[in-house]
C-alpha cells in the first residue's frame, strides 16, 4: 500500500514512521510546502519521495492530511476532486467544519474524519516518533457518511498501530475536546505569559521553577500555527469552557481575598475528585 502524507510534521511524520515500522506501507510520499521539512523528512527516512499534491494522490492508495486544520479544510475539496478509489483521512483536532465540507462533496464517502488523541509540544519532522500511537485512542466522526471499504481500511490501520477507536458525532467531538484538550493549551499559554511577565522583574523565577511548573506549562511550547486555527474553529465551545474556567479562578481569588480557608479547602477537595477519573 502506498501512503501519501500531506504535512510532514509531528503527526504526519509519526504516522508515516509508525506505519513503516509495522510494515503496513510499501512507500511513503511526502507533500509539504516547507522545503526544509521536505529535506528533513527524506533524510530521516520518514518519506521515500516528495511529490506535488496531484502527483502524490494519483500514485497513492491512502492519503493522510496532517496539516493545520485551516489548511486541511482548504485542501480537502481539491483532494476529493482528484480521488477515485483512494481513501483520504485527516488527523485534525476539530471536526464539525471539515465534516461539513466533506458532506457537500460528491466523493464524501472516500473521506474518513479522524482525530488520534496523541501529540506533544514539539513540531516538525524531527519531532516524529515511530511508536506515537500505541495504546492511544482515535476518534472517528460521522462514520455513516463514509464508504464501508474506506472506513474499514482506516480502522484496520489504526488497530494495527495499537490504537482503540471511539465513534462520535463531529459536533459532540468538538465539545468534548474543548474540555479535555483545548482548555489545557489555553491555560498553559496563559500561565506562560503570566510568568514571562513576572520574569521581567525577577530572573530567579525560572531558577526556582519546579517539575510541577514545568509539567503545567509544557504545552505552552506547542506550535502557534497549529493552535490558532484550532481555537478559532472551535471558538464557541472554547469560549464556553473558558468562561467556566475563569469562574473557577474567581472562586479561588475570592477565597483568598476574603481570607476564607474553609472555602479554599472545599475548592481543592472538590478538585481532588478528579482522582476517580485520572489515576
Amino acid at each position: 500500500m502506498r501512503l501519501t502524507v500531506i504535512g510532514i510534521g509531528l503527526m504526519g511524520g509519526s504516522l508515516a514512521l509508525s506505519l513503516k515500522k509495522k510494515g503496513l506501507v510499501s512507500n511513503v510520499i511526502g507533500v509539504d510546502h516547507n522545503l526544509e521539512h521536505q529535506k528533513l523528512a527524506l533524510q530521516l527516512g520518514i518519506v521515500d519521495e516528495i511529490m506535488s499534491l496531484e502527483e502524490a494522490i494519483a500514485a497513492s492508495d491512502l492519503i493522510a492530511i496532517a496539516t493545520p486544520i485551516n489548511v486541511a479544510e482548504s485542501l480537502l475539496p481539491t483532494i476529493l476532486n482528484l480521488v477515485n478509489k483512494q481513501v483520504v483521512f485527516d488527523l485534525g483536532s476539530t471536526k464539525e467544519s471539515i465534516v461539513g465540507i466533506a458532506k457537500a462533496h460528491i466523493n464524501k464517502g472516500r473521506f474518513v474524519p479522524t482525530h488520534p488523541m496523541w501529540g506533544t509540544e514539539f513540531s516538525g519532522p524531527t519531532a516524529a516518533q515511530d511508536d506515537a500511537f500505541v495504546d492511544k485512542a482515535t476518534i472517528i466522526c460521522n462514520k455513516e457518511q463514509v464508504d464501508k471499504d474506506a472506513l474499514e481500511l482506516v480502522e484496520k490501520m489504526y488497530q494495527a498501530l495499537g490504537m482503540h477507536m471511539l465513534y462520535m458525532d463531529a459536533i459532540k467531538h468538538d465539545i468534548h475536546v474543548a474540555y479535555v484538550s483545548h482548555i489545557s493549551h489555553i491555560t498553559s499559554f496563559a500561565l506562560a505569559n503570566t510568568v514571562l511577565e513576572k520574569e521581567k522583574e525577577s530572573d530567579a523565577i525560572f531558577e526556582l521553577a519546579s517539575s510541577g511548573f514545568e509539567s503545567t506549562v509544557r504545552l505552552a511550547k506547542s506550535n502557534a500555527e497549529m493552535w490558532v486555527p484550532i481555537f478559532m474553529q472551535n471558538k464557541e465551545n472554547v469560549l464556553d469552557v473558558l468562561n467556566e474556567h475563569i469562574s473557577q479562578l474567581k472562586k479561588f481569588k475570592a477565597s483568598l481575598e476574603k481570607e476564607n480557608p474553609d472555602y479554599l479547602l472545599e475548592l481543592i477537595q472538590n478538585a481532588n475528585k478528579i482522582k476517580r477519573i485520572l489515576k
